[in-house]
C-alpha cells in the first residue's frame, strides 16, 4: 500500500504509527489487491469544520473525513473486489496503484478525543485513520449491524499493532 501523506508537519511524530496500523488493516482484511493507494491529510479544526460544511453541509468541526473514489452499484464493502481489471479508471497513471481515496485527520480534534476517551494520542489518531481507511472500503455506521461490524474491524486492526 502506498500511502500520500500530505501536512505531515502536523502528525510527525505519529507517521510510524499510522503505516504501520494502515499495513495492520491490509492484512488483516486480506484486502484483494496491495497495489493500492491512499491519500492522508492532516489539518487545522477550521480546515476541517469547512470541508465538513462544503461536502456534508455539516457545520462543525469532526475528527476525520473519507472521500472514497471507489463507488460500487449498491452500498457494499468492496475490500474483496479490488482489482485493477475491476476499476482501470482509477489507477494512478505514476504509480500503477488503485487510488482508494482521501482520509482527512483533524489532529487537534483527535488529541481531545484521546484526553475525553482516556487514550493515548498515538492510538486515537491511529484509530481515526483506520476508521477512515475502512469507509474507503463501504464501511459504514449508520445501523447497528454495520456499526459492530466496522468496530470489530477497527479493534481487530489495532490489536495486531504496538503503538509507540
Amino acid at each position: 500500500m502506498l500511502i500520500n501523506f500530505k501536512n505531515e508537519r502536523k502528525a510527525n511524530k505519529y507517521l510510524l504509527n499510522i503505516i504501520n496500523a494502515l499495513n495492520s488493516a491490509e492484512k488483516v482484511l486480506k484486502l484483494s489487491c496491495s497495489d493500492i493507494e491512499i491519500n492522508v491529510s492532516f489539518v487545522s479544526r477550521l480546515q476541517i469544520k469547512k470541508l465538513n460544511k462544503q461536502t456534508r453541509n455539516i457545520n462543525k468541526v469532526t475528527d476525520v473525513l473519507s472521500y472514497p473514489t471507489l463507488l460500487s452499484e449498491h452500498a457494499e464493502i468492496i475490500d474483496k473486489k479490488i482489482s485493477k481489471k475491476a476499476y482501470p479508471y482509477d489507477i494512478n497513471p505514476e504509480t500503477g496503484n488503485i487510488v482508494l481515496g482521501d482520509i482527512v485527520v483533524c489532529v487537534p480534534r483527535c488529541l481531545e478525543q484521546s484526553r475525553k476517551y482516556g487514550t493515548t494520542k498515538t492510538r486515537e489518531i491511529c484509530y481515526l485513520t483506520v476508521h477512515g481507511f475502512l469507509h474507503l472500503l463501504g464501511y459504514d455506521h449508520m445501523v447497528e449491524s454495520d456499526k459492530k461490524l466496522m468496530r470489530e474491524q477497527e479493534e481487530k486492526i489495532l490489536s495486531e499493532i504496538s503503538l509507540n
